[in-house]
């Protein structure tokens, strides 16, 4: 079993969800709240993976290359003057 210190505003919160009835034991909120971060480390990991694909996704579709907005937008306005 571990044993760890939590300091005194959460030994209070502890036994205020306990004398709450919602949980039995400090225990029981404790693993409670390790779910719950162990939850937000899965999402956070999927975040950073899809994050990390779509990265590799981007330098492998080729050579970025400046554009002039001016351009852009004189390209754009012959585009709608020809259609």
């Amino acid at each position: 079993m571990a044993s760890v210190t939590i300091g005194e505003h959460y030994e209070r919160m502890l036994q205020s969800m306990v004398d709450s009835g919602r949980y039995s034991t400090a225990s029981e909120v404790i693993r409670e709240g390790l779910r719950l971060v162990e939850e937000r480390e899965q999402f956070r990991q999927a975040k950073l993976a899809a994050l990390r694909q779509l990265i590799a996704e981007g330098e492998e579709s080729g050579d970025a290359e400046l554009l002039d907005m001016a351009e852009i937008k004189a390209a754009a306005r012959r585009k709608r003057n020809t259609s």
